[in-house]
């Protein structure tokens, strides 16, 4: 994948951790300090920041890198975490929208996200329909 100067911070002490996590919980100011001056980030931003805290806050390592904004399939399939093969017949089918430069393939870093978006959605309503499932009464029968 075509990461631009990945840097990876390991996990943070416990405590460390710990003092983060508080600090973080229930927070909603973030404030960014540069050379002394007082910056206030834009949503994509600050999300970002809010996002990487909380994985130090927990205790995981982190690897920080930039992504260019198209991608060729093999990239955009590394992101996803899926085969090269999966995300090529994906977007044979329309699920994934591309653009082709010449015979290769492109596809939107915002259409990956859109499409793991969709997918962490997806997986959410099927947990949820699950534990409604198991709560309730056994399809066709009446009893749990």
């Amino acid at each position: 994948m075509a990461l631009i100067a990945p840097r990876v911070a390991g996990a943070l002490p416990a405590e460390d951790a710990q003092k983060l996590r508080q600090a973080l919980d229930g927070g909603t100011d973030i404030t960014v300090f540069v050379d002394g001056t007082v910056h206030r980030l834009p949503p994509l931003a600050r999300d970002a920041v809010v996002d990487l805290l909380a994985r130090f806050s927990r205790g995981e390592a982190v690897t920080v890198s930039s992504v260019e904004e198209m991608l060729t399939t093999s990239q955009a399939a590394e992101l996803a975490g899926i085969s090269h093969t999966y995300l090529r017949n994906m977007t044979d089918r329309g699920e994934i929208p591309v653009e082709y430069r010449g015979t290769h393939r492109r596809i939107r870093l915002a259409a990956i996200m859109a499409w793991l978006d969709g997918q962490k959605k997806k997986q959410a309503a099927a947990e949820r329909a699950g534990n409604a499932t198991e709560d309730g009464p056994e399809p066709g029968t009446g009893r749990k």
